[in-house]
């Protein structure tokens, strides 16, 4: 939680403050296997200064039952991260999609720049702000359609 959700996440702030809208909408960011309290990697900082995001305020957190039950849309990098946290928590499963998914109906993970440290940071950050500007509206549907399902 300290490079490809946090940035996501800011773009996606960003897009959203540039349209104005006005409503209750919470914008985090939280990993699967994130230690709280870490501030990005300083990869993420460059890359996202580079976009025009700041991640000065970022701090990771791990992501909870509590978190899962408040969020209307869970968007994940990798597979694996999905079928964990579908596992888990599995009530919300309906809520936990792959950011590929809801953005190009097609499951593809994101590398992880720590685990792939051949693939230039500012690459991936470009291909996850990419996929946000792109997919915006896609994921404001898939939000609102996860708003309508009810949870017993």
């Amino acid at each position: 939680n300290q490079f490809r959700s946090p940035i996501a996440a800011a773009c996606f702030a960003r897009k959203y403050e540039a349209l104005g809208w006005q409503s209750n909408w919470l914008v985090s960011s939280a990993g699967t296997w994130a230690q709280p309290g870490n501030p990005a990697l300083p990869s993420a900082i460059q890359a996202a200064y580079r976009l025009g995001l700041s991640l000065a305020e970022h701090r990771s957190a791990p992501i909870s039952a509590r978190l899962v039950s408040i969020q209307d849309l869970i968007l994940v990098m990798e597979a694996g991260q999905k079928e964990a946290l579908r596992a888990e928590f599995s009530i919300f499963r309906k809520r936990i999609l792959l950011l590929s998914e809801v953005v190009d109906d097609r499951p593809e993970d994101i590398p992880d720049p720590v685990a792939h440290p051949d693939i230039p940071a500012h690459e991936i950050a470009g291909q996850i702000k990419d996929m946000i500007e792109r997919g915006f509206y896609r994921i404001c549907a898939q939000a609102l359609k996860s708003q309508s399902v009810s949870v017993p």
